[in-house]
């Protein structure tokens, strides 16, 4: 299932919201040097459909805030 994601990296707080079944907005704390930011957000999309991290893949979208992911269920 393909999930967009728009994301806020080095916020002060963590959020995680579901605008719309599919659509999610993510503040994560941590920057978008060394893909930590990216890696981050796959935990937490993870987290939120119950599968391994290795289940959630960036399609589109590495180096800009707008992703496309791939949720393997």
């Amino acid at each position: 299932m393909y999930v967009r994601v728009k994301v806020k990296a080095g916020a002060r707080k963590e959020r995680f919201i579901e605008m719309v079944p599919g659509k999610f907005e993510i503040d994560v704390k941590e920057k978008a040097e060394m893909n930590a930011a990216n890696e981050r957000i796959q935990t937490l999309v993870a987290r939120h459909f119950s599968v391994p991290v290795k289940a959630v893949r960036i399609i589109s979208g590495h180096h800009r805030p707008n992703k496309t992911l791939d949720v393997i269920e």
